[in-house]
């Protein structure tokens, strides 16, 4: 595939939406509320408790946080566990309720007993806010996911632990918000000490053995795609909103003959398991989902699957001799991550291959081992999406972390 043909395909997937397109009236009205309520709502349409919280970076980017205090149900607030997740690229907080009470994980951690506090990174949908940069500024734009770990994390951990009272909190992060992770623990290992342990869904570092077609075909080409999305304005990547929510609507319904171009594009960037693919929650999915992300985040990421190697972002030797004293970017230091931490992977998974856990597993000293899901079909996605992802993976990691509370 040339490079011209990942261009028009880029381009196509960022302009389809902004069509005039009309609601399909036959889909059930709860899922079309869903599709189109912000992550507050959605988690007080449920009757869980839900509170809004804004933080400052050192950088000075303002970020939202999602928090669901107690549960539902479980509605006792005494001596609750912290636990924070973060999401992955393209996402935001959303994903983690999504799949409605007893099905999201930050449902089911509520319930458990769970203080549940939910990150949105710089540029998505709830934290496109910065103190004097304006979003449409290239400059707002000027960041990778090493710049979500090195500042991000940290200020809504700080935040965490000042508001709540605590020593530690549980982390929980899915697939770039494990990357994150690894970049906040590696550079400012005194975060360490305020992790009680950190469970990794879908870790994602190292990418050299990346299975994803899309990604592989993308990937030769990631330099010269972010000048050409600096040449258009594009600085922004799949951003959300009304229309992308249209689309979802429209046409991965049901009822839409359309739907099986839907389920293709998923299965083509992160790995196919039909079985565990709630069709009816598609038009929610994508009415919250893609939610926006820098270009540099996907350039980082190619350059990591063509160095085969997990380093800082590659501005260039030129710049790389300014920022870093060298001409090429510096490895991670991933021997300085002390943090427990839990391996939790797919065979399928195309984003983070058994093969890429494997060397994680071996460079992060600090791991606790490797926990494979009983299905060899579960895919990348499946770790927030899947119908049973409660009893194939969201009950075993409760253990683990119940174990951390004693």
């Amino acid at each position: 595939m040339d490079f011209q043909c990942v261009v028009l395909i880029l381009l196509f997937v960022q302009n389809i939406t902004a069509k005039n397109i009309s609601l399909d009236r036959a889909t059930d009205p709860d899922i079309l509320e869903d599709a189109s309520l912000d992550t507050f709502s959605l988690i007080r349409k449920y009757g869980f408790p839900c509170e809004m919280h804004r933080v400052y970076t050192e950088d000075k980017y303002i970020l939202e946080m999602h928090r669901i205090p107690h549960g539902r149900d479980n509605v006792s607030t005494e001596k609750r566990p912290v636990v924070f997740l973060q999401h992955g690229l393209l996402s935001s907080s959303a994903e983690w309720v999504l799949m409605l009470p007893g099905k999201g994980l930050a449902y089911i951690l509520a319930e458990a007993g769970y203080d549940v506090w939910m990150g949105n990174a710089r540029g998505n949908t709830y934290s496109k806010h910065h103190v004097s940069l304006n979003p449409t500024s290239s400059s707002f734009w000027k960041f990778s996911w090493h710049e979500i770990g090195y500042y991000d994390l940290p200020a809504m951990i700080d935040y965490i632990i000042k508001e709540t009272g605590v020593a530690k909190i549980h982390y929980i992060g899915f697939s770039q918000g494990t990357t994150a992770f690894w970049v906040m623990a590696s550079t400012r290992p005194e975060y360490n000490d305020k992790i009680v342990a950190m469970q990794a869904l879908a870790p994602v570092g190292y990418v050299g053995k990346i299975r994803s077609p899309l990604i592989k075909a993308i990937a030769p080409f990631t330099n010269q795609m972010e000048i050409l999305f600096k040449i258009f304005g594009q600085n922004e990547l799949l951003s959300n909103g009304k229309v992308n929510e249209l689309a979802g609507q429209k046409y991965c319904v049901e009822e839409a003959i359309t739907q099986a171009l839907c389920t293709n594009l998923l299965f083509l960037l992160c790995g196919f398991n039909e079985e565990q693919l709630n069709a009816t929650m598609l038009p929610v999915v994508l009415g919250h989902t893609p939610a926006g992300a820098s270009t540099r985040q996907v350039v980082h990421f190619g350059q990591l699957y063509n160095s085969k190697k997990f380093v800082q972002f590659d501005h260039g030797w030129i710049s790389n001799r300014r920022i870093y004293g060298s001409f090429k970017p510096p490895a991670y230091n991933l021997s300085a991550i002390t943090t427990p931490v839990f391996l939790h992977y797919a065979d399928n998974d195309w984003l983070a291959t058994p093969d890429d856990v494997d060397k994680l597993l071996k460079e992060v000293k600090s791991a606790m081992g490797k926990y494979r899901v009983p299905m060899a079909k579960f895919n990348h996605l499946d770790f927030v999406f899947a119908i049973n992802a409660k009893e194939l993976i969201y009950d075993r990691m409760l253990n683990i972390m119940t174990q951390f509370n004693k």
